[in-house]
């Protein structure tokens, strides 16, 4: 657990060369200051991206009692994913005992990610829950720029400078990996999700630094990406086949993909876990529902979903609140498919 401080008062002062009284003075717009050392502490000022507190006082006092969770995916997947609905059940639970509205919002075009900088410009919520983060997007620096409180499910980069918390994902897939070579299976591909996802890079990094640990040489035919969808694990799956017919296990990082997996490898007559072993990532219900049931490696998601929403509400009560980048430890739960 880390994270960077927030600059106070005390960090512009040093900035600035200057005493704190000098800064509050500035800010609070007194005349008892040159014009060398106004200048010098908004410089300063700018430079850290440094909220006063008397900006974050009238933040406070003008507060909605609402945040916005933010995933910008498409409703049909908003639905067929249990992550979602997971974290989702997770951030309620933390909310229910205070007086803090949730609105939850999707954004799915530019059109609705514009409306959402409108929202937040007007300050009609007191901070953002972003879920599902893509390295690109440019929604979270938007947030940070404007200066509004935003916690991530997730992360855009091993170097986000926003507080966040995620799963172990790189170990939670050197876990499934070590199982399967312990189960005498040496050929295992993997499907991944989106590789403009950190999620993505580091289930796969995981899966990678495995088989070397183990000798095992990483070509690029064992890696096919998808789209965290199961049809998008089943055309993976088909991927697969045609380029490692060979192939005797797969860790597919998400429960929804292995889903999809499993049906295209009944669909080719391979037998599971006899041919092929599966192993998923998530520990959702499908895990508990595929034929066979499916070893997948369990991530805290609803402690996510708490764990972000409370981050948020600190540091919606305290804008000098230090950021917090917290990583929850996975495990695997070993079922018939491996």
């Amino acid at each position: 657990m880390g994270g960077r401080q927030r600059p106070t008062i005390k960090t512009v002062a040093a900035r600035a060369g200057v005493g704190r009284t000098t800064v509050s003075r500035v800010v609070n717009g007194s005349e008892l200051v040159s014009e060398q050392a106004r200048a010098a502490v908004l410089a300063a000022i700018a430079e850290l991206k440094y909220v006063p507190n008397s900006v974050a006082r009238g933040l406070v006092t003008s507060r909605t009692n609402s945040v916005a969770l933010v995933i910008p995916e498409s409703a049909s997947r908003l639905g067929s994913e249990p992550y979602f609905s997971a974290v989702i059940r997770g951030v309620s639970t933390a909310l229910a005992t205070t007086r803090t509205q949730l609105q939850l919002v999707l954004v799915r075009d530019q059109a609705e990610r514009d409306q959402l900088t409108e929202s937040v410009a007007e300050r009609r919520v007191d901070g953002v829950l972003l879920v599902s983060v893509h390295e690109h997007d440019p929604l979270p620096g938007l947030l940070e720029e404007m200066g509004l409180p935003t916690v991530l499910a997730g992360r855009r980069s091993p170097a986000e400078s926003l507080s966040h918390v995620h799963s172990d994902n790189a170990g939670g897939a050197a876990a499934a990996v070590g199982h399967l070579l312990a189960r005498g299976r040496r050929t295992i591909a993997t499907i991944t999700g989106p590789l403009d996802m950190d999620v993505s890079r580091s289930r796969l990094q995981g899966w990678r630094e495995a088989l070397e640990r183990a000798g095992h040489e990483v070509t690029d035919r064992l890696v096919v990406p998808a789209d965290f969808t199961e049809e998008g694990g089943e055309t993976a799956m088909r991927t697969l086949l045609g380029q490692v017919p060979g192939l005797d296990a797969v860790f597919v990082a998400s429960d929804v993909m292995a889903a999809g997996a499993l049906a295209e490898l009944r669909r080719q007559k391979r037998r599971v876990p006899d041919d092929v072993a599966v192993v998923g990532f998530d520990d959702s219900m499908f895990a508990r529902h595929t034929n066979p049931p499916l070893t997948s490696v369990r991530q805290p998601v609803e402690e996510i979903g708490s764990m972000i929403a409370g981050i948020l509400l600190k540091e919606i009560g305290d804008p000098e609140e230090p950021r917090r980048h917290v990583v929850l430890p996975t495990e695997l739960v070993v079922r018939e498919s491996s």
